[in-house]
């Protein structure tokens, strides 16, 4: 099936315009597209290949190099007076799953050892060069691929390291990210390595959701016919995307251009130079769109939009966006005389009605950013809601033993990264190979395979694989005491700067994340585990508090959700963090059934932070932990500053 064509898409003008940007310039660093399931992302990035111009390849090179400028340190090379073919450009799709050598490429270990010839097996890095690289989903991604796939992207190069042998290889593309912010965010120093980023939302207009779907169901009824229809106008835009390329190299960047650039990226507080840099090349490629030769203040507006919301994130947190006002004050700072007026996107532009901007109505705030109002509640009495103060650096809580679980940065496990601690019995065939203990298995067999020189005789049964060790994510289900006897304003604030702490701790450390709370006769799965952990922090932002406390509820509520998610996803260990102050006085034997409810939860990695407070103390918290067979953290030592403080202070006793 032919792929749906770009200009039959309904809508987003914004993520049609940086695509169009970083195909013109792929020195702007790719775009980064964040939305909802169901708006478009993935179907406009596969149209957008088919617009690009051919390029020129030299004949046999699995490296695509360009026979007018071939890269002098191509693996296949050298090319000298080579013959050449030109072919379509290529969109290249990363799998999430993907494995690093797949992704880089990796030298062929039996010829290496058997033939002494280094043979690179290039990968998807090599594929994408000189066209697109998409990576659906690139927040599920590990952030070490990730890290690859950008430092490639900024350097234009891929260099491999590997059991002693160095191969360099050019890898120009344009990358192109697609994720759901509810699934999950980047860290922030990973989105500021994008060049661009879109926020794309579905239309709250009928007549424009009815097209979408008129145009999508004739699509699906005769594919060739519905491209046929739009096949003039993509070929229209496809020349002009090579036009402002050929434009490009002459587009000047004057000095009162630079400084708004400047003016913009200090007013709005952007960490290093990266975003100058972005932005000054962002204003040059869309000047070049325009059919402009030099680069006027619309440019540096349209450039700014594109590549500053989300370089203003300093946490996980912070939702990412400009301020309009804000920028055409920094623009009228710089001396810029233009008033912002409409648009230009360039040739081919011409306003239609299903290109109208896309807008979500102000009722509609994403999940997770509603504003908190006071709540009756469900169990009778006034709920009240307390926000959390600033966070601090937590103290890292972890699983004990080692797992196998997904990568990450929290407890041991045995992982395909990390150090070597061993090697992989034989049945396991995956991971990266161990020289020593594949030379080992292989020289006992050399007479009987007839071995008459130096070179190693093997077979595929000899490889052995090396066993590393490493560090996981985990599943850190948070269980959080919402009744009245938590309830007092400055110790709930606490509570939630602690708990919100320990959230951007998960984050960092690329945890899945569960809330449950307990109140009143009930306890509730506020939010089901998720990679989301923003989402966590919304809903613990907005948790109300009030009523009895039905300790015994909330444990059985953790132990249900746990249970659940062994089934779903066994290979992720959890660690249960128990916010309370171990009172129980909802129901009858309320203390006797929490008690029995914490033996469910044997064998479980559990920290109870303690939230009591003032100078009579009944210890219920801890007695809760000793049934648990949990560590006992009191709420004023969850900051790893006070941890250090306190092993200071006991030393300086000591000493």
């Amino acid at each position: 099936m032919k792929p749906y064509p770009f200009t039959a898409i309904v809508g987003l003008p914004d993520l049609r315009l940086a695509l169009v940007l970083s195909s013109i310039s792929p020195a702007v660093g790719g775009v980064l597209v964040r939305g909802e399931k169901g708006t478009a992302k993935s179907t406009m990035v596969r149209a957008l290949a088919g617009l690009l111009p051919g390029v020129d390849v030299v004949d046999g090179c699995r490296f695509s190099c360009d026979p007018a400028a071939p890269d002098p340190l191509c693996p296949d090379g050298p090319h000298d007076g080579a013959a050449a073919h030109r072919r379509p450009a290529k969109l290249v799709e990363l799998p999430v799953g993907a494995a690093e050598d797949r992704v880089i490429g990796s030298l062929h270990l039996e010829r290496a050892l058997a033939e002494g010839v280094t043979d690179f097996q290039p990968g998807l890095l090599a594929a994408a060069h000189r066209g697109l690289l998409y990576v659906d989903e690139v927040n599920l991604l590990h952030d070490h691929l990730v890290d690859t796939l950008l430092d490639a992207a900024a350097m234009g190069r891929a260099t491999v390291e590997r059991e002693g042998v160095s191969v360099s290889h050019a890898a120009r593309f344009v990358l192109i990210g697609t994720m759901n912010p509810e699934e999950g965010e980047l860290r922030p120093q990973l989105l500021d390595r994008f060049g661009l980023t879109v926020e794309v939302a579905s239309s709250r207009d009928p007549e424009q959701r009815v097209e979408v779907v008129r145009r999508r169901l004739a699509y699906e009824a005769d594919p060739d016919g519905f491209t046929a229809r739009y096949a003039e106008e993509d070929a229209r835009l496809a020349e002009e995307i090579e036009s402002a390329q050929k434009l490009l190299p002459a587009v000047k960047l004057p000095d009162d251009a630079l400084r708004q650039i400047a003016e913009i990226c200090a007013s709005f507080e952007v960490d290093g130079m990266r975003a100058d840099i972005v932005t000054a090349r962002t204003a040059v490629a869309h000047a070049a769109w325009a059919g402009r030769d030099e680069v006027t203040t619309e440019d540096v507006r349209v450039a700014a939009r594109l590549a500053l919301p989300h370089r203003r994130r300093r946490n996980p947190f912070d939702a990412p966006g400009i301020s309009e006002e804000q920028l055409e004050q920094a623009l009228q700072d710089a001396g810029a005389g233009e008033q912002p007026g409409p648009e230009d996107d360039g040739p081919g532009s011409g306003s239609t009605p299903d290109e109208a901007p896309q807008e979500v109505p102000q009722g509609d705030a994403p999940q997770g950013q509603q504003p908190q109002q006071s709540q009756q509640s469900q169990n009778g009495g006034q709920q009240k809601t307390v926000g959390a103060g600033e966070t601090f650096k937590a103290k890292v809580f972890r699983v004990k033993g080692t797992g196998e679980g997904e990568r990450g940065r929290r407890s041991r496990a045995i992982t395909d990264s990390g150090r070597t601690i061993g090697v992989q019995p034989p049945s396991v065939r995956d991971g990266r190979p161990h020289l020593v203990a594949t030379v080992k298995a292989a020289a006992p067999h050399q007479k009987a395979r007839g071995r008459d020189g130096a070179a190693l005789k093997l077979r595929p049964e000899d490889l052995r694989y090396a066993r590393r060790e490493g560090r996981e994510g985990n599943l850190v289900l948070f269980c959080v005491d919402a009744s009245g006897s938590m309830g007092a304003k400055a110790r709930m604030r606490e509570v939630k700067t602690a708990v919100l702490s320990l959230l951007l701790d998960a984050y960092q450390r690329r945890d899945k994340v569960g809330l449950v709370t307990f109140r009143g006769a009930a306890a509730e799965l506020a939010l089901p585990p998720t990679i989301s952990v923003d989402a966590a922090a919304s809903r613990l932002e907005g948790l109300p508090t009030g009523g009895r406390t039905p300790l015994a509820e909330g444990l059985l509520e953790a132990a249900r959700v746990l249970r659940i998610e062994e089934i779903r996803d066994p290979r992720r260990r959890p660690l249960l963090v128990v916010v309370t102050d171990g009172r129980a006085t909802s129901g009858p034997d309320a203390v006797a059934r929490a008690q029995a409810a914490a033996g469910l939860l044997t064998g479980v990695t559990t920290v109870v932070m303690d939230c009591e407070s003032g100078k009579m103390r009944l210890g219920l918290a801890a007695d809760l932990a000793a049934h648990l067979g949990a560590d006992h953290v009191p709420l004023a030592d969850v900051a790893a500053e006070s941890l250090a403080g306190a092993v200071r202070a006991r030393t300086g006793r000591a000493a």
